[in-house]
């Protein structure tokens, strides 16, 4: 899952971008409103994380001007503002959670991901293909009943091609589920991960589509 961090501050943008990053996601982070709609334009994105006072556009106008946009993307407003008319504000003009800092970051990784099961339509957050389950919010991974031990960048390769059952991902495709920005990738980065992950899976378990990219067998 990819997100996009809009935060002004840079003492609380870089320890929420770490918390993400750590519970799994890949984190780009911006830092005004120009910045973020650019960001958001190109349709990458998963979720939102949204602070609402920011320079060079107001956190907001830009929450109002995505949906009038038509664009369904999760946003969880995170912000100081705590009045309860500044929670019905956001909510009303699209948000679809609000967090008030100070906030709990283990807190704040629940809540996306509750919006994110919420979007995908399901409050099961288990993912199955066969014999292969995974729960992204326990972060456990069982073939067959048996648990299986994964790296953080092969617990979210899996994640990625288990989230979309017999669509094909190109390398490209993963490595933007995997990695934020200004974080190096080696160019076989994502071919050692499948190669980690069949390993440990099952050399079947994991399809190489000659040319086009990879998916998780449908058996």
């Amino acid at each position: 899952m990819r997100l996009l961090l809009i935060e002004d501050d840079t003492m609380i943008g870089r320890a929420v971008r770490e918390g993400l990053r750590q519970a799994g996601f890949a984190v780009d982070w911006v830092t005004d409103g120009r910045a973020a709609e650019l960001s958001l334009s190109n349709g990458v994105y998963d979720l939102a994380v949204l602070d609402l006072g920011l320079p060079r556009g107001d956190g907001m106008t830009l929450l109002k001007h995505l949906r009038a946009g038509g664009s369904a993307l999760p946003v969880l407003i995170a912000s100081a503002r705590d009045t309860v008319r500044d929670r019905i504000a956001g909510l009303e003009a699209g948000a679809d959670d609000y967090v008030l800092k100070p906030f709990d970051l283990d807190e704040l990784v629940a809540r996306v991901r509750a919006l994110l099961r919420r979007h995908a339509g399901s409050g099961n957050p288990v993912l199955q293909r066969g014999e292969l389950m995974l729960d992204p919010v326990s972060r456990r991974v069982t073939q067959a009943g048996e648990p299986v031990e994964l790296s953080a960048r092969e617990f979210s390769v899996l994640e990625a091609l288990m989230q979309k059952p017999g669509a094909v991902l190109s390398r490209e495709r993963l490595e933007e589920a995997v990695y934020g920005w200004g974080q190096e990738v080696a160019s076989n980065a994502i071919e050692v991960h499948l190669h980690n992950l069949r390993r440990k899976l099952g050399s079947a378990a994991i399809k190489n589509v000659r040319g086009v990219g990879y998916r998780v067998a449908s058996d």
